[in-house]
């Protein structure tokens, strides 16, 4: 058997990318590593620039601040629940309409996708919206938070996409077996779209955990909000309490803006690494080979 030797021009190819990747990489690591460095630094180091990528003089006043209000554990306990069962109500709802608008055979096939990305640029607008979901006595429930917007047109194309390349060999050969098409979805067509399902599961969970204005729309309840009304309303009240020092002393007002930065940093590491340690988990799918194995021949 013959080995192909790696020419040189394959080497230098080979280090010109990988010297690119490890680039964008540093690109995207230092303002994760800055961030989290500054939270957790001294304010005065902060302030006067002296932090550049490890922390300085450690300081948690930032996360000591943030924490002492009682609604934090709260909200990271509602956004849980609403990101967990959030995404799989919009796994149920948007995976199988995506694998049935993927076959050519449905009735309305056209019309159902026109109808549908009709949807991604006009809607009835906040108000009638607002007004519907108070009729219907959704308003101030953990429903609304759950089931509005459970079907995304945009992630339902991507399944659609994803589902037309999968061969047909795959269901006729299930179908020849006796298959049912429910069955043939759930037992073969799913366990090969992990790659998909991983890339839904992370889309629609970190839209589940960002998502704060359908709250702030529809729930005054704080039993019931979710974890960024909560870091947004420190952040205002924090806002509003250094717009009130006017008249105090200098270094007392120094001290309160540089606690205001602190704060800044605190919320977004609080809002962010729950989503950052569940990325590397589902990174994987994203360049798996979908087909592997499942078809030979």
């Amino acid at each position: 058997m013959s080995v192909t030797k790696e020419s040189h021009g394959d080497r230098i190819f080979e280090i010109v990318n990988y010297c690119i990747v490890t680039l964008f990489f540093l690109i995207v690591l230092y303002p994760l590593i800055y961030v989290l460095s500054c939270s957790i630094s001294s304010p005065d180091l902060v302030a006067t620039g002296k932090v550049i990528l490890l922390p300085k003089g450690i300081n948690l006043a930032g996360y000591k601040r943030v924490f002492q209000d009682s609604n934090i554990l709260t909200g990271y306990k509602n956004t849980l629940f609403y990101t967990a069962v959030g995404t799989i109500i919009n796994l149920i709802v948007t995976v199988p309409a995506g694998y049935a608008l993927a076959k050519k055979e449905l009735p309305g096939r056209s019309f159902l996708m026109y109808f549908l990305m009709f949807t991604m640029y006009f809607s009835g607008g906040m108000i009638p919206t607002f007004l519907l979901v108070k009729s219907l006595g959704l308003y101030n429930t953990r429903t609304i938070l759950l089931i509005l917007g459970a079907f995304n047109t945009y992630n339902c194309i991507i399944c659609r996409t994803f589902f037309a390349a999968i061969p047909k060999e795959l269901e006729e050969a299930a179908e020849i077996d006796g298959s049912s098409r429910f069955r043939t979805f759930l037992q073969i067509i799913l366990p090969t779209s992990q790659a998909l399902l991983g890339v839904m599961v992370l889309y629609f969970a970190v839209a589940h955990w960002n998502s704060y204005f359908s709250a702030l729309m529809y729930t005054s309840d704080d039993k019931i909000k979710p974890l960024q009304l909560f870091l947004r309303k420190i952040l205002i009240l924090q806002e509003a309490s250094s717009s009130m020092l006017e008249g105090l002393d200098d270094d007392v007002i120094a001290e309160q803006t540089k606690l205001k930065e602190l704060i800044k940093y605190s919320v977004i590491v609080v809002s962010s690494l729950p989503v950052l340690i569940l990325y590397p988990f589902l990174q994987k799918y994203f360049a798996q080979g979908v087909m592997i194995g499942s078809l030979k021949g």
